[in-house]
């Protein structure tokens, strides 16, 4: 939180606050979009699922055409070769995926299963390097959920692949958009 010291020592952080205070009605909005979003992924997580793959597919369709682009930037044949050669395989892989979404499911639900077991060990790991420092606990805790969170997903993958995208992306914007709404009505008090 900022104090009104905070803000006379930094004018432009005063002036921002100010612009944003103006736009409180704005951000709360915002944020029951959000809201009614997320709700809606969360009634049809299945349609949810779809949609965050065709979103990833078209993004991967950009990334691959930005490779293949910044392949012509390069000086070297070898090394435009193969940023050509990857933008190819990125639009490639995300045709297939509007192809395909369904399959494209599967296999982001077993990377984001492999990804969270992964990445709550290594913050294990990490808890438990740095027990001398007070968050550790917490730290220890977040992997831990994460961890479980991953062998979750794991142990009912693929059947789980139909909904569990969907369920993720739900639960994203319900909390995105209590966020949002949060900052509009802190934003409103404060003026």
């Amino acid at each position: 939180m900022t104090s009104a010291s905070d803000t006379s020592r930094n004018p432009s952080l005063g002036s921002g606050i100010a612009t944003l205070h103006a736009k409180w009605g704005w951000i709360v909005a915002l944020g029951v979009i959000y809201l009614i979003a997320g709700f809606v992924a969360l009634g049809s997580m299945v349609m949810a699922t779809v949609a965050s793959v065709i979103v990833v597919g078209a993004m991967m369709i950009v990334a691959g055409a930005t490779e293949i682009i910044g392949a012509f930037q390069m000086k070297s044949w070898g090394k435009a070769l193969i940023w050509a050669l990857l933008g190819v395989l990125y639009v490639i892989a995300g045709f297939l995926t509007f192809e395909n979404p369904l399959f494209a499911a599967v296999l982001l639900t077993l990377f984001l299963g492999a990804s969270l077991i992964a990445s709550g060990a290594v913050r294990l790991f990490l808890a438990f390097s740095m027990k001398r420092e007070s968050p550790w606990v917490w730290v220890a805790l977040s992997a831990v959920i994460t961890l479980l969170l991953g062998l979750v997903i794991l142990a009912r993958w693929p059947v789980n692949s139909v909904y569990i995208l969907g369920l993720f992306l739900g639960i994203d914007l319900i909390m995105a958009g209590a966020g949002w709404i949060s900052l509009g009505f802190s934003l409103k008090r404060r003026g």
